[in-house]
Formats: C-alpha cells, sequence, structure tokens
C-alpha cells in the first residue's frame, strides 16, 4: 500500500461538543494487484483523525472505490492501521496552513 496523494482538512466543531480537534484525510492508493483490495478504478482511503492533548487516533476510515465512489467492506490490516496513522500524525498540522 502506498500513497500518492492526499488531501487534509481541519473539521470546524462549531458547537464545541467534541473534545480535542478532528481532521479528515482524503488518499490516494496504490495496492499491489495481488492484494484483496486491489481494483482497476483505483482505490482512496478516506480517514477521520482525532487530536486530544498527546492522544492521536485514527477515529474511523473507509476504503472507496474511485470510479464508483462505493465504500468497500474491507478493513485494513493492523500494520496498514499503523503505516495510516504514522502517516495522518506526520501530516494533520498543515491542515493549519490553509
Amino acid at each position: 500500500m502506498e500513497f500518492t496523494e492526499y488531501t487534509v482538512e481541519k473539521i470546524r466543531d462549531a458547537f464545541g461538543i467534541v473534545q480535542g480537534e478532528r481532521y479528515e484525510f482524503l488518499m490516494e492508493m496504490e495496492v499491489d494487484e495481488e492484494d484483496e483490495l486491489y481494483t482497476p478504478q483505483g482505490l482512496r482511503l478516506r480517514v477521520l483523525y482525532g487530536v486530544n492533548g498527546e492522544e492521536r487516533r485514527i477515529i474511523k476510515h473507509e476504503i472507496i472505490e474511485r470510479g464508483t465512489q462505493k465504500v468497500l467492506e474491507f478493513d485494513l490490516e493492523d500494520d496498514e492501521l499503523e503505516e495510516t496513522k504514522a502517516f495522518c500524525a506526520a501530516h494533520y498540522m498543515e491542515a493549519e496552513k490553509q
């Protein structure tokens, strides 16, 4: 799994209900043709990432088929989740610069 492009946006909590900050990542993914996730149309990963003090975590993620925008019924494996979490931790502050 490789992320080829991404966007990150801070989600505004107008009512102050949620503790901490939330960020939405949309990440274009490339996976090997041998991977069960592979589709010729390509894949996008949508990640809701939370930061509350020192706590940083993936709140939710969805794997989306690019051509149809259909949410696939697959989950990332543990090592893929860790890779995604590290990517989000390295890039979430970019939303603050927008």
